[in-house]
């Protein structure tokens, strides 16, 4: 079952949503957004609140609601 989130572009702050299954990988996500504002896809990453999601990391697992706001943030270690 997907869920739908929205992903916020901290540069601009426009939003997308996005629809997301149990087995969708953030970084998916990452790259697809990093696209859709023709962004380099390597140099950014997703935050929930104070968290830095890790690319690797399973929807399913961290438990998304239609209420989440992700943010894309330029990757602080480079990218």
């Amino acid at each position: 079952m997907a869920t739908r989130i929205t992903v916020r572009d901290a540069d601009s702050g426009h939003e997308v949503m996005v629809d997301v299954e149990d087995e969708t990988v953030v970084e998916e996500v990452v790259e697809s957004v990093a696209k859709y504002w023709d962004k380099p896809t390597g140099a950014y990453v997703v935050r929930r609140g104070k968290q830095i999601l890790t690319g690797s990391s399973v929807f399913k697992d961290l438990n998304p609601t239609a209420e989440d706001v992700l943010e894309l943030i330029p990757d602080p270690e480079g990218g």
